[in-house]
Parts: structure tokens; C-alpha cells; sequence
């Protein structure tokens, strides 16, 4: 198995780098050329084509790196599946899936065109390259491409929305000679950049021993480096000795000022194995290496603040602008429910529609590993740009809560009866019915009403209250103090179903307390997220919501979501979920949840150790609890029933609502759990330099010493400090950074 993109080295032959893992492999589909000239492909413009980034499957490099004439073969082959009628499409996908296991398959993707699929599997080495396309074309009863037959025949790659399957194993790099199995060779090690410019190989260096920096691979510091200061380009002929002397010189801080370390990092721009460009290369980093020592510089300090969600958003499964895929077979009710949007929105509607769904259980506890009962509480904010499709959420939960409207209609009427009877201002004749329970809230109420709903509900068979609001800033007016402070505090209590209500003196007065039973469902954009809840981040609030997003490629911008039809058929395949649950009643268990939130609970304590993410630790607890809710719900909704489409879903809704959470909030919550320890670590007097971030500005040491009750400039201090070494003036960036003599004396 082995992945090459081609590259043509001054514009003649064909040459070919390793991808060597999956976020590798990832990042050169995602990017924003790629996209772009897909679209244009797709649009009618055949002639771009040609731009695409190209990759093969099927042979090796020869020594040199080219692809040209090349005779040896990788443990793995391309095959090119084309010109498939529009109405087979989705009939061939499902064959190939189905046969995954007997073909061995490894990449299964969308052609250029649309018209067709690439897919990769395992090599049978007693068999020619053709002779392994045709045993193929029969496994799968289809036609190869047999213009595609040669081993060094690349193919045209798509984005990751076109692909469909994908088997670390691919990455393995293994040759085979036909008829024979021979030893595996080592490709050259490379570091991924994303960016639009397929890149040469790098030097014949051994792997690096050290890959990462406090969890963060230095290849995504490189690549997020050349992304902010060189407009994601890496450097050519003409700049690369500039522009690598500049990346050498940020980054040596970080790897020990070791040449050796540095030369394993940094990839060689010159891309030849030719002795004079490896000495040029090598030369570069050696002269960013004679600098004056300057502590961290302020553009890695950048790269480093840009990049400090990497370690926990991959510890969730999903990369920096994609979430852990959803699972490919989905529970039959989950399925039904997102079935009528586009792929792009299942991820949201399948995780919004669970506040409807747990607002027709009532007196329905479940116990978790832990022994502390829970309800179905759910949450659920679902996050993403202006006009991008969130709206897509209501109709599935329209047809969710029309059993519950249809009651509360009724209700409503008689209550509007009796207050006709009984107005506010006069001695009530009649006491208000018992019986009247209200389901559907608006977002416009005021203490007195919500306080009578949530005693309704609960008298009436502790029954849930559930609301949509367009916006969260909506949710403010579920009480009369209509304050942030307010709503968070009502999420905790409604997590918990703690007692909420009130006692009043007045006969007129609504007097009563009562567990709080209230699920809704929120909507707004990543400002107005991180504005409404930038208080509630590290109090608990976040952590009991489920949070959602709609990420779209930019190719897909400008495409109106087609949806499915919601009608009188659609409702019908509900109907039975719905009466499930419904009918349930009492403590309800169910083993294989349990093991499986046992196992979750295990696996983030070992991500914790793996990704260092304290934030991630303490959002964890609760999303397991959120996630096993869910499967608890699927359980009862699907009679009782357990399956591996369940447990597969669970798993997936805990990262993806993890994987949000740190997307929108984790470096809020990481800074803020940070500054937590220091202050418990700061008492008695106070190092003013151990106060100062490694690099600082006047401002900010003024600043300091102004908190710290200091009179004067400081000025003086601050000379002292420069001429003891403790810290030396950029005058690039115009701040004082602490030197490496500073660290050695004062922090070890």
C-alpha cells in the first residue's frame, strides 16, 4: 500500500513524494486551490483539470524520485471506475462497500467529474497489474478503465467531501514484484504543508525522534507558519533561502537549537538530493542557527497561539476544519430524521433533534455507570455562519413535537377560558384546572407563566417543557430578568432537574417549586456563540450543552440545499419511534449503554494523558452522559432493542459534540484553566519577571507593576534586567523577550 502525489519537477518529468498519514493526506485535499479547481471541473471548465493535485497508488519511485518508466509496484492498486449512468451511482458505491472485506479495500472516492470512482485496494502479488484490475472488475462486476491500466497512471484527486472510504493502511509503503512479495522500503519523510503547490521531497534524513512540540506536530507549525506570513505558499527558487533562513530562525527555540533536530523539521526547498543543495540547505539553517539568542520570538508565539486547539480537536477525531465523520450505518430513527437534507447537515439535524425526542419521555429516569439516575435532558445549540443553513433543523423537528402541539392546543384554549372567567385584577371565582399541562414554550414570558409551566409539567406526569428559538439571544427571555447570568443558571438547574419556582404571599400569586424539565433547541453564529456564553465557558454551563455546527467546503457556498419531502409518509415512519417513547415508564436500563459510557469514560482519560488538553478533560464527563442519554433514547425509541448502529452513533455524537466544543471554546477554556493553577500558585512575594509573559511589551510591564501597586516608570528595573541577560529588546517587533540565561536561573 502506498500514496504518492506527482509532482513535475522544472517543468518536465513526473515526480513523486510519500503521504505518509492521514492528516497528511487530508490537508492536500482540503485546500482552498484544490476546492476551487474542483468546482470550476465540476461547472463544465474540463479544461482545469489538469490543476487538480495528482496521486498514485500503484508503483514506487525510482531512486531518483521519478515516476517516469518506473517498474516497481506497491502493495497496492489504482483502479479507475468511469462513465457509470447517473441512476447506478449510488448502486455501484454500495457493491464496492459491500465487497470492502474480500477486495481489501483501502480509498474509495468520487471521480473528478462526478461520474465515477478511483478506488485503492491490496495487491495480489502473484498477479500482474492487469491481471489484478480484471480479478477486481469481476469481484465487483464492473468495467474498469482500461486506459488506466499501467501502473504509473495517476490519478485526478477530489476534495474530502468526495471521499467516501479511506484505511490508514494505505500509508504503509511496501513494494511487490509481480509474481513475488519482497521486503518493504522506506519512503522519504516529508512534512505536510497545506497549501495549492505539491511539494519536492525532502532530504534522505532518518525519521525525527522527536515529531511534536507540547502535542503540536511541528509539521502542522510549519504549515501554519508559511499560512499566516507567506500566504500558505512554501518557498520557490528565488526566495527559499530568505524564507527558510526567516522559519529556521522562529522555530530553532523550540527544537533545542539542535542543527540536527532542525535539519529533521525543516524541509529542504531546494528539492534535489543533489549534494550542492543539500549543503545549501544545510548551510541556511546553520547561519539561522549563529543568531543572537532572543527567547521565543513573537511569530512563533503567533503560530503556537494559533495552533493550541490542534492536540484536542484531533484527540476528537476530527482535524482543525473538519469533525469526526459520521458513522456510515445509522440507527434506523436517526437515519429517517436526517434522510431528507443534503450530507452536509446530517451531522446537525442528527444531534438537534434529540431535545424534541426527549420531551415525549416522562417519568422515565435512566441510570448511568455512576448510579445517578438521569432524565432525558438535551440541550442543544447548533453554531454556524449567516445564511449557511440552519434552518434546516426545524421541519424534521416539526414533525418530532406535532403530537405534542396537537395536545397543548387544547390546553391552551381552556386556559385562555379561565383567565377570561378570572381576570388578574379581581378575586378568582374558580380555581385554575390542575389538569392543564403546556408543552410548547414560546420565548416571551415572564417568571409568573414560566414558573406555572414547570409545576404544570411536573404535576401532569413530570413531563418536559421544550422550546426553538431562532437565535439564543432568545432564550433571555424565558424570564422577566432577561440576563445571560439568568439563562445560565436555568441550563445548570435543568441539567441537574434541580427545583426551580417561587413562593409568593398573594392568593392571585403562582406560588410553587418543582424539578425544572426544559429542553430546547438554539441557534446563532460564532460571534453571538462566544459572546452569549463567554461567562458560562468555565462555570459548568457548557459543559451540560450539546453543541452542533454546519461546516460547508467553500465549493459548496453558493449551492441552495435541495431537501427531501416532509409528508403525511414521512410522519407515518415516525409515528412508531414516537409512541415508544411515549409509552415508556420508570427506571429503564440497558447493559451494552452502560459498558460502552465505561469504555468512553476510559478512552478520554487515556486522551487526556495522550493530547495534555485539560479542557478536554473536564469537558469529557458530561459529554459522555450526553452521549449515553442519546443511546438510551434510540434504545427505547427502537423497542428496546441494542444494536452497533446505536453504540457506533454514540461514540460519534460524544466527539462530535467534544469536537465542537473545543472548536468554538477550547482556547478560552484552556487559558482560563490555566490561570486558574497560576493564581493557586502565586503567594507571597513575586518575581515582576516571572509575572511578564516570555515576550512582553512596555505596555504591559506598566501595566503590571500598576496591578502590583508599583509606583514609578520602572524603568530602571527594566534596565537592569537587559544588562543581567535576563532579557534582550526585538526591535522587529518591538517587544523584551526573557532569555534562555533568565529560564536557566529562574525556572530550571
Amino acid at each position: 500500500m502506498s500514496v504518492f502525489e506527482i509532482y513535475q519537477k522544472d517543468g518536465g518529468a513526473k515526480f513523486m513524494r510519500p503521504i505518509h498519514n492521514r492528516e497528511e493526506y487530508l490537508s492536500r485535499r482540503n485546500t482552498i486551490r484544490q476546492r476551487q479547481v474542483l468546482k470550476a471541473v465540476r461547472q463544465g471548465k474540463e479544461e482545469q483539470k489538469s490543476q487538480l493535485i495528482q496521486m498514485n497508488y500503484s508503483c514506487l519511485p525510482n531512486e531518483d524520485g521519478a515516476l517516469k518508466g518506473s517498474k516497481r509496484m506497491s502493495s497496492s492498486v489504482g483502479m479507475d471506475i468511469d462513465h457509470i449512468a447517473a441512476d447506478e451511482m449510488e448502486a455501484v458505491k454500495e457493491r464496492i462497500l459491500e465487497k470492502k472485506e474480500e477486495l481489501g479495500l483501502l480509498m474509495l472516492e468520487l471521480s473528478a467529474r462526478g461520474a465515477g470512482y478511483h478506488l485503492v485496494f491490496k495487491r495480489k502479488p502473484e498477479l500482474t497489474q492487469e491481471e489484478n484490475l480484471k480479478w477486481a472488475s469481476e469481484v465487483l462486476g464492473v468495467e474498469f478503465d482500461k486506459a488506466a491500466k499501467d501502473i504509473t497512471r495517476v490519478f485526478f484527486t477530489t476534495t474530502e467531501a468526495e471521499l467516501i472510504y479511506l484505511d490508514d493502511a494505505v500509508f504503509e509503503v511496501k513494494e511487490v514484484q509481480e509474481g513475488q512479495e519482497v521486503q518493504g522500503v522506506q519512503g522519504s519523510k516529508v512534512q505536510g504543508v497545506n497549501d495549492g503547490t505539491p511539494k519536492p521531497p525532502t532530504s534522505n534524513l532518518k525519521s525525527p525522534t522527536i515529531k511534536d512540540y507540547n502535542g503540536i506536530l511541528y509539521s502542522d507549525i510549519v504549515a501554519k507558519y508559511w499560512e499566516l506570513f507567506n500566504d500558505g505558499k512554501v518557498p520557490v527558487d528565488g526566495d527559499r533561502n530568505v524564507l527558510t533562513f526567516e522559519l529556521a530562525v522562529t522555530i530553532r527555540s523550540i527544537c533545542g537549537y539542535s542543527l540536527e533536530k532542525m535539519m529533521q523539521i525543516i524541509p529542504n526547498y531546494w528539492g534535489t538530493e543533489r549534494q550542492e543543495d543539500v549543503a545549501e540547505w544545510r548551510k541556511t539553517i546553520e547561519n539561522a542557527l549563529k543568531e543572537p539568542k532572543k527567547g521565543m520570538p513573537y511569530r512563533l508565539r503567533q503560530v503556537l497561539n494559533a495552533l493550541k486547539s490542534v492536540p484536542a480537536v484531533k484527540a476528537c477525531g476530527g482535524t482543525l476544519t473538519t469533525p469526526p465523520p459520521m458513522p456510515k450505518r445509522l440507527p434506523p430513527l436517526v437515519k429517517l430524521l436526517t434522510k431528507n437534507v443534503p450530507w452536509f447537515y446530517k451531522a446537525a439535524v442528527a444531534n438537534a433533534v434529540f431535545p424534541a425526542l426527549g420531551a415525549h419521555l416522562h417519568g422515565v429516569k435512566f441510570r448511568y455507570w455512576d448510579n445517578i439516575e438521569h432524565e432525558a435532558t438535551f440541550m442543544n445549540i447548533l453554531i454556524g455562519r449567516q445564511s449557511i443553513g440552519k434552518g434546516t433543523i426545524k421541519k424534521p423537528i416539526e414533525y418530532i413535537v406535532e403530537d405534542i402541539r396537537q395536545r397543548d392546543i387544547p390546553n391552551r384554549q381552556r386556559e385562555a377560558e379561565w383567565k377570561q372567567k378570572n381576570p388578574g385584577a379581581k378575586q378568582k371565582k374558580d380555581p385554575r384546572p390542575t389538569d392543564i399541562c403546556i408543552q410548547m414554550m414560546i420565548d416571551n414570558l415572564t417568571d409568573a407563566i414560566f414558573n406555572q409551566r414547570v409545576i404544570d409539567a411536573h404535576n401532569n406526569g413530570q413531563r418536559f417543557l421544550y422550546m426553538i428559538v431562532d437565535e439564543i439571544e432568545g432564550l433571555k427571555k424565558v424570564t422577566s430578568k432577561g440576563t445571560t447570568d439568568e439563562v445560565g443558571l436555568l441550563i445548570r438547574k435543568a441539567y441537574d432537574n434541580a427545583e426551580v419556582g417561587q413562593e409568593r404571599y398573594g392568593s392571585d400569586s403562582v406560588s410553587g417549586i418543582a424539578p425544572l424539565r426544559w429542553n430546547f433547541n438554539a441557534s446563532t453564529t460564532p460571534p453571538n456563540a462566544k459572546k452569549f456564553l463567554t461567562k458560562m465557558v468555565n462555570d459548568g454551563t457548557l459543559s451540560r450543552l450539546d453543541i452542533s455546527t454546519i461546516i460547508k467546503a467553500d465549493d459548496d457556498d453558493d449551492i441552495a440545499p435541495v431537501l427531501g419531502i416532509y409528508d403525511h409518509t414521512f410522519a407515518e415512519e415516525l409515528k412508531p419511534y414516537i409512541d415508544r417513547l411515549e409509552a415508556a415508564n420508570g427506571l429503564i436500563e440497558c447493559p451494552q449503554a452502560k459498558k460502552l459510557s465505561l469504555d468512553m469514560k476510559q478512552e478520554n482519560e487515556d486522551a487526556v494523558k495522550l493530547y495534555d488538553s485539560e479542557a478536554y478533560r473536564v469537558l469529557s464527563y458530561r459529554a459522555n452522559v450526553i452521549a449515553w442519554l442519546k443511546g438510551m433514547v434510540l434504545y427505547v425509541a427502537h423497542g428496546y432493542k441494542w444494536s452497533k448502529e446505536i453504540a457506533d452513533f454514540v461514540r460519534w455524537t460524544q466527539q462530535y459534540n467534544l469536537w465542537c466544543k473545543m472548536l468554538y471554546f477550547g482556547q478560552q477554556l484552556e487559558k482560563e484553566l490555566r490561570e486558574e493553577v497560576e493564581m493557586q500558585r502565586q503567594s507571597g512575594p513575586q518575581n515582576l519577571l516571572e509575572l511578564l509573559p516570555d515576550e512582553f511589551t512596555k505596555e504591559q510591564y506598566h501595566l503590571m507593576r500598576q496591578g502590583q501597586g508599583k509606583s514609578g516608570n520602572g524603568e530602571s528595573t527594566l534596565r537592569s534586567w537587559v544588562k543581567r541577560g535576563y532579557i534582550v529588546f526585538d526591535n522587529t517587533s518591538g517587544c523584551y523577550c526573557k532569555t534562555d540565561e533568565y529560564r536557566k536561573k529562574y525556572q530550571g
